[in-house]
């Protein structure tokens, strides 16, 4: 007799099963290799499976609120603390302002990442967590959206598609579609040439020397490496001081690393923090040099340091910066208005009444605090 296996949550695929062929346990008890299982797999019955630790203590840790410490799962004070950073929610969606240096996506042996946070501490009253719909990179910040079902998850996944086909049944909802954006802000290293502007610059993935890694490049026409198409607007926000500038980015295209490599290889202004893409330039960089005036407008020149004020929080005066890539604002449709009427459902008494009626919400984020003390010491620099 055999069962077939569906791929039915989030957590089936880190379900894994062990190996007849090798045997299971050994002789001294301990676990062999095992594997995971894989969507919609034939299993034998008496096969041995094996659940991660937040999946197995999962009912237990909602209703005790004490979660074993040194396990996948997370604890009660991450829990807490992902939960602060949620700015909004409704029926369909979960927005969040990440903090720098907390990883999105996660592997199994990753308990802390945004995605492995999220099933166990915002699911609320929905019986599994909300689902990514896009990334940020580790060391950025900024708005991050959840699905919380999963025809909210489609229509969001298809909203940051690159290629967004199918046709529109319903006017609104086109409208609401085509109103959408994202828009970052970042300090670079140097001044972009013109004070807004259009990058239309493809990349394309390379493997380095070792054969293992790869790196996202600029595509190289006369390559036959395989390219993606990556636009980004931009405009400069101020003057530049001390050698950097604020800038703003709004992306078209949804691209890995693609604000970034456009900033450093583009426009030849790397992020402040990204040495990835911009460790030449680090290199040659001097931070924030004591001078009198402004070299462009011939303004002098004043630090106010506001009383308090710890510079070595990963901003423009620490030794080593934090990257500077913020995503500030987000606008997109009201998808549990839309969904609402897509699929003819009854009013949601748990939503926000006073947005109901908009077809667009609009977020914007604080930036983290080594962003906002490179701004206050910028800006309070020019008098």
């Amino acid at each position: 007799m055999k069962f077939k296996i569906l791929k039915f949550s989030p957590f089936s695929e880190k379900v894994q099963v062990e190996c007849p062929q090798l045997g299971g346990f050994d002789e001294n008890g301990n676990l062999k290799p095992v594997r995971k299982i894989r969507s919609g797999e034939i299993m034998e019955i008496g096969a041995r499976i094996h659940l991660p630790v937040s999946v197995a203590e999962m009912k237990v840790s909602r209703r005790f609120d004490t979660i074993p410490s040194g396990t996948l799962y997370p604890n009660a004070d991450e829990i807490k603390y992902l939960q602060r950073l949620v700015k909004y929610k409704d029926s369909a969606i979960i927005v969040l302002n990440k903090p720098p240096k907390l990883p999105v996506k996660g592997t199994l042996p990753v308990h802390n990442s945004m995605d492995a946070l999220a099933a166990a501490a915002l699911s609320y009253d929905y019986d599994y967590g909300p689902k990514l719909v896009h990334r940020l990179d580790r060391e950025s910040s900024g708005i991050l959206l959840m699905g919380r079902t999963k025809e909210s998850v489609d229509h969001l996944q298809w909203l940051f598609s690159n290629i967004r086909n199918g046709k529109f049944t319903c006017k609104a909802w086109e409208e609401a579609c085509n109103a959408t954006y994202q828009k970052y802000w970042a300090l670079v290293i140097g001044r972009p040439r013109e004070r807004e502007g259009l990058i239309s610059a493809p990349l394309s993935k390379v493997l380095l020397d070792d054969g293992k890694t790869e790196r996202v490049v600029l595509a190289n026409k006369a390559s036959l490496e395989a390219s993606q198409e990556a636009i980004t607007e931009y405009r400069v926000l101020g003057p530049t001081i001390n050698g950097c500038s604020w800038i703003e980015l709004c992306p078209r295209t949804s691209r890995k690393h693609q604000l970034r490599i456009h900033c450093a290889e583009a426009l030849g202004t790397p992020i402040v923090g990204d040495y990835k893409y911009g460790w030449f330039v680090h290199r040659r960089w001097k931070q924030m040099p004591r001078v009198d005036v402004e070299p462009i407008s011939g303004r002098p020149y004043k630090l106010r340091r506001p009383e308090g004020l710890d510079v070595q929080k990963g901003s423009v005066l620490s030794k080593v910066p934090l990257l500077h890539l913020h995503c500030r604002e987000l606008v997109l449709p009201n998808i549990a208005k839309f969904l609402n009427v897509f699929y003819d459902k009854g009013p949601i008494s748990h939503r926000p009444v006073s947005s109901f009626d908009f077809d667009l919400l609009r977020f914007v984020a604080r930036m983290p605090s080594h962003m906002r003390i490179s701004w206050n010491l910028m800006s309070s620099y020019l008098v």
